[in-house]
Formats: structure tokens, C-alpha cells, sequence
């Protein structure tokens, strides 16, 4: 009995010892996030794109901060102009844009009083060929890789931006590439994941990008990595292409880009 009372009292006096410590983070002012990468699917007309606006949240916030109230127009170098209009919260649409390949467009945001701009060159891309499956790759040596391949054109200077979409990836898998060490050959991009099975749908696409798009995903995915979506907050500051023309020091999350793209499904073997 003794012995219990003695067991009793220590418990009592470690509960005792406890504190509740609040952490007290400090609140950054709210950054703006515009996600406006314009893309250009072959063999579609390209006319439906949209552009989203949002803020970022606070450490202990769950919910979306989209940015309502906006005006937005993409105006190609001949000064056509095309509206964006708010459909939901924080998301802007328009069903009539012209894509067309090398082509300078330039982004105008009004928000706030402020004006926001940017300026881009729709670049083209090349198709994938062919897809390859290799059930012996990965570190492991036991995972389904795939290969997707296709032609660098010679004699010019190519970007690319890789994506791979998966059933049980909440964001798809980026990668980027440059022609440095390979142009005009035929090259692949790849991807290889431990939970591919067969008969799972994987959409593949390679995008067409500049070489300013290019070094912004590098670091970008660097920090990341491809597992999360490239709009996520960084660890580190990442400055993309988009100024706000009334307070040159404001730091805006995103970027403004447009690209040709090719897709293909490809069902696991």
C-alpha cells in the first residue's frame, strides 16, 4: 500500500511540473499568388484558359485564400485584347483567346489599386513518340518505370516541362528539361513510381517553355520537389515574372507563362 501511495505521489507531482507553452508565430503579411500559366494543347483551338488569384495563409489555415474582385486581360503584341472574367472565388476564364506559337502576350491585373504585369512568348513543343515500360526500374530495381520519348529539334535552343498524372497524386509529378547536352537527339523524360499497378490511366504531357520559366521551375522543384504542386509556399523566396508597376519590392508568388502541349494517356502494362 505504501508503495502505491509513493507511485501516486510521483505521478501527482510530474503532473504537476506540466505547462502549456503557446507558440507564438509571427503573421507575415499576406502574399499575393497569381497562377496564370496559359496552356495550348495540340489539336485543340485553345480558346478556354483561365487564370487564378489567391493570397497565402497563415500557418494554423486549412482553407483556400482566393482573391476576388479583379480585372484581368492578356493582350497579344498586335493589341488584341482578351477579359478574363471571375466564374468562382479567385478564378478568371475566358472562352475566345488566340494562341498562337512565338507569339508575345503580356498580362495586365488590376487589384487593390494596384496594376500587376508581365510578359511572355507562347513557345512551341514537339510530340511524344513513343512511351516505354520498364517493370524493373527505380532504386529498387522492382518499380514500373516509363519513358516517354520524343525529338529535340537541331539548331535550337528547346525548355521542357515534363508532367505526369497519376490516380493517387494529389498534384502530378513535374521534371524540367533542357537541349544543352541534347540537341536534335531523341531523349526521354522519365518517370517511376512504387505505387504504379497495371491498368492504371497515366496522362503524359510535355510542355513547351522559356528558358526564364525554365530557371524559375528549376529552383523552384529543387526546393519542393516534384511531389507537391509548384504554387505551394517555398521554403525559400522564389521571384517569378510579375511586377506590381505601383511598388516595385512587392513580392508576388507565380508566374505568368504559355505553352504548346502535347498529351498522351498511356495505360499501365
Amino acid at each position: 500500500m505504501r508503495k502505491f501511495f509513493i507511485l501516486l505521489g510521483l505521478v501527482s507531482l510530474l503532473s504537476a511540473c506540466e505547462d502549456v507553452v503557446e507558440v507564438n508565430l509571427e503573421e507575415a503579411q499576406p502574399r499575393l499568388i497569381v497562377d496564370a500559366i496559359l496552356s495550348w494543347e495540340k489539336g485543340t483551338d485553345g480558346a478556354n484558359q483561365s487564370i487564378k488569384l489567391s493570397r497565402t495563409r497563415g500557418f494554423f489555415e486549412q482553407e483556400p485564400n482566393p482573391v476576388s474582385g479583379a480585372s484581368i486581360a492578356v493582350n497579344n503584341s498586335s493589341g488584341k485584347e482578351f477579359i478574363f472574367e471571375e466564374v468562382t472565388s479567385g478564378e478568371y476564364a475566358t472562352d475566345n483567346f488566340e494562341p498562337e506559337l512565338n507569339e508575345l502576350y503580356s498580362l495586365t491585373i488590376e487589384l487593390d489599386g494596384s496594376v500587376y504585369t508581365a510578359e511572355e512568348n507562347l513557345k512551341p513543343v514537339v510530340a511524344i513518340d513513343s512511351i516505354e515500360q520498364n517493370d524493373e526500374g527505380g532504386f529498387s530495381g522492382e518499380d514500373i518505370e516509363l519513358k516517354a520519348f520524343y525529338k529535340d529539334p537541331e539548331g535550337v535552343e528547346n525548355y521542357y516541362l515534363f508532367k505526369f498524372f497519376t490516380p493517387f497524386l494529389a498534384f502530378p509529378d513535374f521534371s524540367v528539361f533542357d537541349d544543352e547536352f541534347n540537341d536534335g537527339n531523341r531523349i526521354f523524360g522519365l518517370f517511376s513510381e512504387e505505387d504504379l499497378e497495371p491498368g492504371m490511366e497515366i496522362g503524359i504531357q510535355i510542355h513547351g517553355i522559356s528558358r526564364e520559366y525554365y530557371n524559375f521551375l528549376e529552383i523552384l522543384l529543387a526546393q519542393a520537389g516534384s511531389a507537391g504542386g509548384p504554387f505551394e509556399t517555398q521554403p525559400a523566396t522564389v521571384r517569378g515574372n510579375i511586377k506590381n508597376e505601383n511598388d516595385s519590392e512587392e513580392l508576388i508568388f507565380g508566374y505568368f507563362g504559355l505553352s504548346e502541349v502535347d498529351e498522351v494517356i498511356y495505360t499501365i502494362q
